[in-house]
């Protein structure tokens, strides 16, 4: 594992965002969805997620998520991801959303 300064980890936007809608990503080469989410204050962003395996299209709308978002854009089949979602592989490698216990404000940086 590689050290890193906490200037380093400064550098890292992972901000807070609340799931606005939720759109298959067909075209994708892993099942994905798309995800609209709203930063707050950065604006609403969107994104691909691989987490097919464990949420459905309907139970997100409203998950406050984290994110980050100071990544360059990043074209995923036809589609521009705007930020990273982040998450966590379970024993399967199926991704686990990061999780936020209480409601924070959107855009709030982790800190």
């Amino acid at each position: 594992m590689e050290t890193i300064t906490w200037n380093d980890f400064e550098k890292v936007e992972l901000r807070a965002g609340t799931i606005l809608e939720v759109a298959d990503f067909p075209e994708a080469r892993k099942p994905a969805y798309k995800l609209t989410v709203d930063f707050g204050p950065l604006g609403i962003k969107q994104s691909s997620a691989q987490i097919t395996r464990h949420y459905t299209k309907e139970e997100l709308p409203g998950r406050q998520i984290l994110g980050v978002v100071n990544f360059p854009k990043k074209q995923i089949a036809n589609f521009m991801s705007e930020f990273l979602v982040t998450g966590l592989a379970d024993e399967n490698g199926d991704i686990v959303l990061t999780a936020i216990d209480k409601p924070v404000p959107n855009g709030s940086k982790l800190i």
